[in-house]
């Protein structure tokens, strides 16, 4: 009893600062009062990860303090703490502090099972995504929707802000490029939150073989998409800092070629480089093994040289400059890009506009017809202006 009642007295206070912050973002997590009711008696599985916070509480922890019944949790790529590093596959375990099941999402598996979503009523989704068509939590929502669908069991979001706001960018993603770093038909930077994201799937019947998921959002406070937003936990080993979530759209596409984005320093995706540009550059940084971040990180114990961006504010669009400078300056451009390219392009034409010598402006105009009839669909699933 003593443990309820200062939990109580915890969150009457949490409520008395919100009211005093009448502008403050409430996250819908954070939203108690609307969450509560719908999980009374039910039997919850969440999908979350070390962002899925309440205040400074894990949202796992708050729900058993509240008597929530949560039966398992379902764990998406770098593991439920969030420490596992790129790529690494996550097995299915059972969590020290709380005993609670795990079941990986990033294993041999990336679809919760039949069996595994059979003793549960909802599955609550609540983790900070980054507004990026190949940041890979937005396509465990949709193989976790998918599987929902198909077992009768309710999917519900507790939405949180994009960090890129509401602007829209990038090639569109075409079909037969489908995979785990991209799906459905849209842009590299999409300008929704994670919430009307899975209205948008919902909506426009993503879903395979025609199946229906029963959704529900828990949508934020106080939140517009032109009100700029730090995040208060990295989202993933390799996005440290909030320069490095901003520059990522443009800088991940360097993925699919030979030059490094920094993994295997502290600063992935603000520095950028090769061994073989020393005669370009002057700025030099060496990839390491970093158990944590990067186990194999490209060019390993090779000095790169390139540049660093750490101190350059990108802009809210995506640039292609760095992309093509690298590539007329490196020396053997047969061997520049890697086939992994036309998964993050989402097409097989950027790499050939580059090679041709078009320069972004040209490329940009060429993303243009697509990107107007995406934001058109956009528009019908908004929840926050």
């Amino acid at each position: 009893m003593i443990r309820i009642i200062a939990l109580f007295v915890f969150l009457m206070l949490g409520f008395a600062s919100c009211a005093q912050r009448t502008d403050k973002i409430q996250i819908g997590a954070e939203r108690l009062d609307l969450l509560l009711p719908k999980l009374k008696d039910k039997k919850i599985a969440l999908l979350v990860n070390q962002s899925s916070v309440v205040g400074n509480t894990h949202l796992v922890d708050t729900l058993l303090a509240l008597n929530i019944n949560v039966v398992k949790i379902f764990s998406p790529e770098h593991g439920f703490r969030g420490n596992a590093p790129d790529g690494e596959i996550i097995k299915d375990a059972v969590d020290e502090k709380t005993g609670l099941p795990i079941v990986s999402l990033y294993g041999s598996a990336k679809k919760p099972s039949a069996q595994s979503l059979e003793d549960i009523d909802i599955v609550l989704f609540d983790i900070q995504d980054v507004g990026v068509r190949f940041f890979t939590f937005v396509s465990s929502l949709y193989h976790l929707m998918e599987a929902c669908g198909e077992n009768n069991k309710a999917v519900m979001v507790l939405d949180r802000p994009n960090p890129h706001g509401g602007y829209v960018d990038g090639p569109v993603l075409k079909p037969e490029f489908e995979s785990f770093v991209g799906f459905g038909e849209i842009p590299i930077v999409h300008g929704m939150t994670i919430g009307e994201m899975a209205k948008l799937i919902v909506g426009e019947k993503w879903l395979k073989n025609g199946v229906t998921c029963q959704l529900e959002v828990i949508p934020m406070k106080n939140y517009t998409h032109a009100k700029p937003y730090v995040l208060p936990i990295k989202p993933s080993p390799n996005l440290p800092t909030q320069n490095a979530v901003l520059w990522y759209p443009s800088l991940c596409l360097f993925e699919g070629t030979v030059i490094s984005v920094g993994r295997g320093t502290l600063t992935p995706f603000e520095i950028i480089g090769n061994p073989e540009l020393k005669d370009n550059y002057s700025f030099s940084f060496t990839p390491v093994r970093i158990d944590s971040m990067s186990k194999y990180p490209p060019h390993e114990n090779k000095t790169c040289y390139g540049l660093d961006l750490r101190n350059i504010k990108p802009e809210p669009k995506i640039t292609l400059k760095y992309l093509i400078e690298f590539y007329n300056n490196y020396p053997d451009k047969d061997k520049f890009f890697i086939p992994y390219f036309d998964k993050l392009a989402g097409n097989d034409v950027l790499k050939e506009q580059i090679k041709s010598g078009m320069n972004e402006e040209e490329i940009k105009l060429t993303w243009q017809p697509e990107l107007n009839t995406f934001k058109k669909k956009r528009s019908k699933y908004l929840l926050y202006n």
